[in-house]
């Protein structure tokens, strides 16, 4: 459905070897600034690394090339790599088209070629290597495996050389996954200058994640002449895709910076890069800035009908001289200028895509997805679906309906299919894989349905947070433009922004992501088992306690002494006590043995009386007649 991408690729043959010579190395950093609508900002980073390494035993001396990724062609047959990390979605409708594509979440898919290569021998190293790039970038990509990942027919072409022998493809995204600073370390240890130096240095955790839209990325891809494994060159390029909010800084006018924007001006070039270039766009709604300071040099680029005017920073003029210090541009709107030029939106893109779901319940819904064209003439539309395996879909339910943009209800007029290419999914170990092609007539929209159920899965299959829900990762729509108009992307055989300039074409390839879905499954009632085991802890702590005492305590039953309450009862019976006290005291002073034996001598009779045994009611024991007053107080 694309030739033209064939052929560019004949290009990128001829770029790769002309500029480098054997055993050289170069590295590039280049930021380009764009202006956008709804007082937005699009901040670009890319870094490139090429090396023409030749032999493939020249890969285990690396100079600017990061040592995992000459270890990646050693240890597998991959020709090509992309991956990407992403949090927030692009706005197509008010932001153009991104120079670079993107996903929520990870995505990631490489491209196989080797001699006596098999579909099991692909499986294994798509596997492995979606291992190393989890360490290497400390994000979860180890969750690819068969059950999300599929091998793409028509929709992704190759870009690596030579391509013309037999290569595998395999894709994968990861929804849920979350972009931290956990990502953007590693990411940055692989440029030959870390953050210390260039570009890298303004890529502050702090001032990336509080933006609305940041996308990392990472490509990799080789290059050799046909039939000549020795003569390669490997490029790498690093991506950082940012778009600020100008609302949030709270800033007068709009005026901003790139002190502004990254908490710091530029403390210098990477001493290692051969080119270090600022871009800022000024046409369109970079017109009502002015820049400080004033740049010294200026481009005007017309790709496909569209001009575009950039200025341009060159690192290497700046800080030629020495001395160290900041740099700093200002982007200063008059303040009379009238704000609302601003949050006006800019011309529709050509394509457009929006994707969500219908149905309510639990059990079954349907996928929709919803491609706009505003051109005036008809386009090549090409939709490619991962639905996962606990979604299970209905191709008979596949229909395509239309409506001309003016008209808001779609009627029974359907598109008919020109490419067909269905996989069907295996519960727990493959996903559905939906490939359709058709031609949208310019000036209408076209629905794209398929129904779908929901299956009920094992209680160890739900994530920690069941009630969340379930991903279903982005759609890909690609098409073929006829036209530049907010078209950015770098061509194939480039690989620095420059290459994008005067870049025109017969035609230009677009690939755009949808919104990913989040489908209810039926899910347990997990607080249940919560609930059980707090009560039987409960019930089991309240009777142990009780058991416990009774098993291992001796009970003894007292009397408990009392003393009146009353004032008046509380002091007559001390002084009754005390009485009481001094005639038991007299009483055993005439028990004693001398006592007794003087009376036995004087009368010849023994006193027989009794004596007191620690347990007859005697010096503490109550009296009878405190017992009374305490049953009468009782009373």
């Amino acid at each position: 459905m694309y030739p033209v991408a064939f052929v560019l690729l004949l290009l990128v043959a001829f770029n790769a070897g002309a500029n480098l010579g054997r055993d050289d190395e170069r590295f590039h950093e280049e930021l380009v600034v764009r202006p956008l609508s709804g007082d937005h900002v699009n901040t670009y980073f890319q870094f490139t690394t090429r090396w023409h390494y030749g032999e493939k035993d020249n890969l285990y001396h690396t100079q600017l090339t990061p040592r995992v990724i000459a270890e990646l062609l050693q240890q597998f047959a991959v020709k090509e790599l992309h991956i990407g990390l992403t949090q927030g979605l692009w706005r197509y409708e008010t932001w153009g088209y991104p120079i670079v594509e993107a996903t929520s979440g990870a995505e990631m898919w490489a491209w196989f070629s080797g001699a006596n290569l098999t579909n099991r021998d692909v499986d294994s190293q798509w596997k492995a290597l979606a291992n190393v790039f989890s360490g290497v970038l400390c994000a979860s990509l180890n969750f690819v495996d068969n059950t999300n990942s599929i091998a793409p027919r028509h929709l992704i072409r190759p870009q690596f050389m030579p391509a013309n022998g037999q290569r595998f493809v395999r894709y994968a995204t990861l929804p849920r996954e979350i972009v931290c600073t956990e990502n953007l370390t590693p990411w940055k240890k692989l440029l030959p200058c870390g953050s210390a130096s260039g570009f890298a240095s303004l890529l502050n955790s702090g001032h990336v994640h509080n933006t609305k839209y940041h996308s990392l990325g990472l490509k990799v891809r080789v290059l050799c002449e046909d039939h000549d494994e020795d003569n390669c060159i490997v490029e790498l390029t690093q991506t950082a895709n940012l778009v600020y909010d100008l609302r949030l800084f709270e800033l007068s006018n709009n005026d901003f910076s790139l002190r502004r924007l990254f908490g710091m001006g530029l403390n210098g070039y990477c001493e290692l890069a051969e080119s270090s270039k600022i871009y800022v766009q000024r046409n369109e709604l970079g017109e009502r800035y002015q820049l400080v300071p004033e740049p010294v040099h200026e481009v005007k680029t017309t790709r496909g009908g569209h001009s575009v005017v950039y200025s341009v920073y060159d690192m290497h003029e700046q800080f030629k001289e020495a001395g160290e210090r900041l740099f700093n541009v200002a982007w200063l709107a008059p303040k009379s200028a009238n704000r609302r030029r601003n949050l006006a939106k800019p011309s529709l893109p050509p394509v457009t895509v929006h994707r969500y779901l219908l149905g309510h319940g639990q059990e079954r819904g349907r996928i929709v997805t919803v491609v706009t064209n505003s051109h005036y003439d008809a386009l090549p539309i090409m939709l490619q679906e991962v639905i996962p395996w606990y979604v299970h879909a209905y191709l008979h339910t596949l229909s395509i309906r239309r409506k001309p943009q003016r008209v808001n209800e779609y009627g029974r007029q359907r598109l008919p299919f020109k490419l067909l290419h269905y996989t069907p999914g295996k519960q727990r170990e493959l996903p559905s894989h939906l490939e359709i092609g058709f031609m949208l007539p310019g000036q209408t929209s076209a629905l794209i349905s398929i129904d779908v159920d929901y299956l009920l899965l094992k209680w160890l299959e739900y994530p920690p947070d069941a009630n969340h829900g379930h991903y279903i990762g982005s759609a890909i729509v690609s098409s073929q433009l006829p036209m530049g108009r907010n078209y950015s992307a770098l061509p194939p055989e480039g690989h620095l922004f420059e290459h994008s300039f005067n870049a025109t074409r017969p035609s230009y390839v677009l690939s755009l992501h949808t919104e990913a879905l989040i489908v209810s499954l039926p899910t347990p009632d997990f607080s249940m088992p919560y609930n059980v085991i707090c009560l039987a802890c409960t019930v089991v702590a309240l009777a142990f306690g009780p058991i416990h005492s009774v098993a291992t305590k001796m009970i003894i039953v007292g009397r408990q002494t009392s003393a009146p309450k009353n004032f008046v009862k509380k002091i007559f019976n001390q002084i009754f006590r005390r009485g009481k006290a001094a005639d038991e005291a007299a009483a055993e002073g005439e028990g004693s043995p001398a006592a007794g034996a003087a009376a036995s001598d004087a009368t010849g009779v023994a006193s027989a009386r009794p004596a007191i045994s620690p347990g007859s009611p005697s010096g503490d024991q109550p009296l009878l007649e405190d017992l009374d007053e305490e049953e009468e107080e009782q009373d």
